[in-house]
C-alpha cells in the first residue's frame, strides 16, 4: 500500500515544496482502496473538497478548497517522472535491470542524505519528499500503470485545464493506461455529455462517485448537496461518455429511522445508472463525525452491525443493474459479499444469511475477530488496553456470560476508533 500524505495545510505545503521542488510533489490524504491496491501514482489536481458540508465525513473539514492551476500540477508530473528516473538509474546500478524493490528505495534514499535526512532541508521537508519517492516507487512496482488525481472532486476543474493536466500526464508517463479521480454527482451533471467525452479522449478512464444513499430524505438529511435525480444524471452522464463508473454506496447512513427505504431507493438509483462497481462504505461516526452530536443526542440512531449486515442484504435483493459490486474497506464486516451481479446476487444473500443465522455468541467472535485482524492489516498490532479489553471480551464469549455483547462491542468501538 502506497504511504499517503497526512492532511496539511496549503501554506505549509508551498512552503516545504519550496525548499525540496526537485524531490517532492504534492499529495493529498486519501485516495480510493482500489487505487491503493494497484499502487496508483498520486498527482493532486486540487486541494480538499468544494462541498465539505457532509454531516458524515471528517476527511477535509477545517480545510479550505483550493484549484491547482494546469502549471503547478504539470510541474508535480515532473517531479514523479524525474524520481522514477532516479529510481530507475538506481536499479540499473545495483544490477536489477530497473526492477524497483526496498533495497533500490533504500539506495536513493542513502545517496541524497541533504534531502531524505534531517540535517539539511528539515524533518517536515525530508517527509514529504520520502513520501513522493515511495509513492513512486511504489507506483514503479506494480509496472506503473494507474494513477489518480487528488482530491475529492477533479470534475469540478475546469473541462480545458483538465484535459490540459490529462494530456500532459499521459504524455509525460507514457506506461500509463488508466486515469482515475473522485467526483460529486452533482459536478458531473454539471458537465456536458461533450465535456465528459473530451475528458475520457484526453485519457480519463474511471470515476469514483460517493453516491451514498439513493433516498432524497437521507441526502438531505445528510447535507450530501445532491438529489437522487442528480445522481442519476451525473451517473448516467459518466457512463455514456464511455468512462468506467464506480458507485459508492454507505450503509447504515439512514439510521434506523430510514434503513428501508434508504437500501430500497439506492438500489433504484443504483439500477437506473448501471455503474461498473458497487462498492460498499459502511457509515462509522466517531467523535469528530458531525453527526456525531445527533448521535448522542439520540436523534440519529445508528445501526448495529447486524442491521447494517441485514439492511445490506435488503440493498442486493432489489439490485437488478449489471455491476460488480464489492466490500473493498475495513470498516465493512462481511468483506466476502463480493460478485457480478446479477449472477452472485443469491450468493452474496446465502453468506449474509449464513451471518445473521449464526448462534449469537458465535456471531459475537465473528465479529471481534474481523474487527481484529482489520486493525492488524493496517497497524500490525495491538495497543496493551486494546488487547486486554479483547481478551475480557473472549473470555465472555466462552463463558457464554450476559455481559458479552457490552464487552464486546467496547473492544470493536476501540478497534475500530483507529479505522479511517
Amino acid at each position: 500500500m502506497p504511504i499517503v500524505l497526512p492532511a496539511a495545510t496549503s501554506w505549509v505545503i508551498i512552503g516545504l515544496m519550496a525548499i525540496n521542488q526537485r524531490w517532492a510533489y504534492e499529495l493529498g490524504p486519501i485516495r480510493p482502496p482500489s487505487e491503493g491496491r494497484d499502487r496508483s501514482l498520486l498527482i493532486r489536481a486540487s486541494r480538499n473538497c468544494p462541498w465539505n458540508r457532509c454531516r458524515f465525513c471528517t476527511v477535509y473539514k477545517g480545510q479550505r478548497f483550493e484549484y491547482r492551476s494546469p502549471d503547478e500540477i504539470k510541474s508535480d508530473i515532473d517531479v514523479a517522472r524525474s524520481l522514477a528516473e532516479e529510481l530507475r538509474a538506481a536499479s540499473w546500478q545495483a544490477g536489477l535491470g530497473g526492477r524497483i524493490d526496498d533495497s533500490v528505495l533504500r539506495a536513493v534514499i542513502r545517496s541524497n542524505p541533504d534531502v531524505y535526512g534531517p540535517g539539511s532541508t528539515g524533518t517536515q521537508a525530508a517527509e514529504f519528499a520520502l513520501h513522493s519517492l515511495v509513492n513512486v516507487a511504489s507506483w514503479l512496482t506494480s509496472g506503473g500503470r494507474t494513477a489518480f488525481l487528488q482530491d475529492a472532486d477533479s470534475l469540478v476543474i475546469r473541462t480545458n485545464d483538465l484535459v490540459e493536466v490529462l494530456d500532459y500526464l499521459k504524455q509525460s508517463l507514457p506506461s500509463l493506461d488508466r486515469v482515475t479521480c473522485y467526483a460529486r454527482a452533482k459536478s458531473a451533471s454539471r458537465k456536458s455529455l461533450e465535456e465528459l467525452q473530451r475528458l475520457h479522449r484526453a485519457g480519463l478512464s474511471r470515476v469514483h462517485v460517493g453516491m451514498e444513499s439513493g433516498d432524497d430524505q437521507v441526502l438531505a438529511y445528510m447535507q450530501k448537496g445532491v438529489t437522487a435525480a442528480e445522481q442519476i444524471d451525473g451517473g448516467r452522464k459518466i457512463k455514456a461518455a464511455g468512462i468506467s463508473l464506480s458507485e459508492y454506496v454507505m450503509p447504515g447512513l439512514g439510521g434506523k429511522k430510514w434503513s428501508h427505504q434508504h437500501a430500497s431507493n439506492s438500489a433504484e438509483v443504483l439500477n437506473s445508472i448501471g455503474p461498473d462497481f458497487i462498492r460498499l462504505r459502511s457509515l462509522m461516526v466517531g467523535p469528530a463525525c458531525p453527526v456525531h452530536e445527533q448521535v448522542e443526542s439520540g436523534e440519529f440512531d445508528l445501526l448495529t452491525e447486524d442491521e447494517t449486515v441485514a439492511e445490506i442484504g435488503l440493498l442486493i435483493e432489489n439490485l437488478t443493474c449489471p455491476s460488480y459490486l464489492t466490500s473493498d474497506q475495513m470498516v465493512n464486516l462481511l468483506w466476502e459479499v463480493e460478485g457480478e451481479l446479477p449472477g452472485s446476487r443469491q450468493a452474496m444473500l446465502d453468506t449474509i444469511a449464513s451471518y445473521l443465522s449464526m448462534d449469537p455468541f458465535d456471531r459475537l467472535r465473528f465479529r471481534l475477530e474481523r474487527r481484529r485482524r482489520s486493525f492488524f492489516s493496517v497497524y500490525g498490532g495491538l495497543t496493551p488496553e486494546i488487547s486486554q479489553e479483547i481478551q475480557s471480551a473472549v473470555a465472555a464469549i466462552e463463558s457464554r456470560s450476559a455481559g458479552a455483547g457490552a464487552l464486546v462491542e467496547k473492544a470493536i468501538a476501540s478497534l475500530k476508533g483507529h479505522f479511517i
